[in-house]
């Protein structure tokens, strides 16, 4: 056997800095992406940058350790610079290794990535587990790149963009995402949910969105027995909240009763939630899904005037939007409403009109502005649309700023326009934090409250790595004392809530300590078989 066989490819992937407060769930695209690749032989470890602080010296010492022969990433739009520039560094560092790119932002600025960051040798485009299947076995062999499908990369100067890979008819043969590689615990102490996928695929044709171009027209069903077994797996991790990530959850009523029989079959009891959209909900699946425990459903309504819901290609009514969310109440299911501001050919008056639907829907709703990511209609057929493209900044692309504006909206219309809704919110805020600083709100406000300064307490122990920094322990002492007492010295939060955050940390078993060296070291709890990394 010649000492190229016996070579078994060591595979790094990149999980990219992602804004905390963006609520992000344990990455699925990568774990699904990891899964592929450990399925094709090769040893992978993910080096996860969302709960941890990012540095080139880490990145440096991290990989360096681990030897990779090929280092890959996803992105969506929003953090695709800081992922960018990362491969950009880590080629440098390992000029090697064969450094790669995947996701909906690559999929669709394919040239503009491949020029402006030549350190990327390549971009998986679209659905990524059966390229990498084909991929990996060659990966060193760049002459025979160009027989993969669903591919692109720079030859001699020449963009070589393979024939598109036609999708993954049966998700059933996927492993499950590699989520033993992700430092779960740190996730767990977030509280996010954990989000999983049961279907792939959007039969409509919104303008704005991406779904349907980057996983296809026709919905792809995982068998729900398979759904179950993942839904028990991660029930397994003392986790008992899920997101379904579906680009829509509710395509098939004859698939939810599915799933949702296997569930009680099952008796699984845990929280979930999902998107839909309302014209594909009706009182019965509804009813079954909370008997399962759905908790709370996401309707992407978009606007409230009814020729924009044509224009963007909705394909929803008014009174579509106003009995899905009555309905969902009556089930007793929370519905989330969300709004769009800036869609094509916005007026004061189509504003006017969302303004009116979304109060009158008494439900809990929401404001995104309009990003007109690479690949969508919306981008990519533009001058057929009233619409301007003010900036290609992608950290920008947030939804939650105008970078966009009509021939009679501008940015600070739209700023404007959910003004008095972010006031209203901060005035009901600082409402709160006062009765809460009196001690004089009532159970539910004072969990409220709470849970936002946890979370914030637990933004700052990740992100600026405290307990991988400051957790070790030479002196004498109590370990969980030493490590409450340390932790204030760092965090600018009053004592006594610092102390019950981390003991609570402590009694989940999220955070635990071992004899090191003449000392105690404290780390957070990493998956079994798995290295954690400090």
């Amino acid at each position: 056997m010649s000492n190229e066989q016996k070579h078994v490819l060591r595979v790094a992937l990149i999980a990219s800095p992602y804004p905390l407060e963006e609520a992000p769930a344990p990455p699925l695209g990568i774990s699904y992406v990891a899964s592929a690749c450990e399925a094709s032989g090769a040893i992978v470890k993910i080096f996860d940058y969302i709960v941890r602080k990012y540095s080139e010296e880490k990145l440096k010492k991290e990989i360096g350790d681990f030897c990779p022969d090929v280092i890959g990433t996803g992105s969506v739009t929003l953090n695709f610079p800081k992922a960018a520039n990362i491969i950009r560094t880590a080629k440098k560092l390992f000029p090697d290794a064969v450094t790669m790119m995947g996701g909906p932002h690559v999929s669709f600025d394919i040239k503009n990535t491949l020029t402006k960051y030549p350190e990327i040798d390549m971009i998986l485009v679209g659905e990524a587990e059966d390229t990498l299947k084909e991929l990996l076995p060659v990966i060193k062999n760049k002459e025979k790149w160009k027989n993969i499908n669903g591919i692109a990369f720079f030859d001699n100067g020449s963009l070589i963009q393979t024939p598109k890979r036609e999708l993954i008819c049966d998700l059933d043969s996927l492993p499950l995402p590699a989520r033993h590689l992700l430092p779960m615990s740190k996730y767990q102490a977030l509280g996010y949910p954990i989000s999983i996928i049961t279907s792939r695929g959007c039969p409509y044709k919104c303008i704005f969105c991406l779904g349907r171009k980057m996983v296809g027209a026709k919905v792809r069903y995982r068998n729900p027995k398979l759904v179950a077994d993942e839904i028990e797996h991660i029930l397994s991790y003392g986790i008992n909240r899920i997101n379904v990530a579906d680009d829509l959850f509710t395509s098939n009523k004859e698939r939810v009763h599915a799933l949702c029989n296997e569930i009680k079959d099952r008796n699984l009891k845990f929280h979930w939630s999902a998107f839909a959209r309302v014209n594909t909900v009706d009182k019965e699946v509804l009813k079954l899904m909370k008997d399962t425990g759905c908790d709370s459903i996401c309707f992407g309504i978009e606007s409230g005037d009814s020729e924009m819901l044509k224009r963007i290609k909705k394909g929803i009514t008014v009174e579509q939007i106003k009995r899905a969310i009555s309905i969902s109440k009556e089930v007793g299911i929370t519905a989330f409403a969300s709004f769009i501001i800036g869609l094509p050919g916005e007026t004061h008056e189509s504003l006017k009109n969302t303004k009116e639907v979304a109060e009158s829907l008494d439900t809990a709703y929401g404001y995104h502005m309009l990003a007109p990511f690479p690949g969508t209609t919306v981008r990519e057929e533009i001058k057929n649309f009233d619409l301007e493209i003010l900036t290609d900044e992608w950290e920008l692309y947030d939804a939650n700023r105008p970078i966009v504006r009509t021939s009679q909206i501008g940015p600070q219309d739209m700023e404007e326009f959910i003004s008095d809704l972010v006031d209203f919110h901060k005035k009901k805020w600082d409402i709160l934090v006062e009765q809460y600083k009196n001690d004089t709100c009532n159970k539910e406000d004072y969990l409220i409250i709470e849970g936002f300064h946890r979370t914030q307490l637990i933004f700052k122990l990740l992100s600026e790595d405290l307990i991988e920094d400051y957790g070790y322990f030479e002196e004498e002492g109590e370990p969980t004392s030493l490590l409450l007492n340390k932790m204030s010295e760092l965090i600018d939060m009053e004592k006594p809530f610092i102390d019950r955050t981390i003991v609570s940390l402590i009694s989940a078993n999220y955070l635990k300590y071992e004899k090191k060296g003449n000392g105690i070291k404290w780390f957070w709890k990493h998956n079994k078989h798995v290295d954690h990394l400090e």
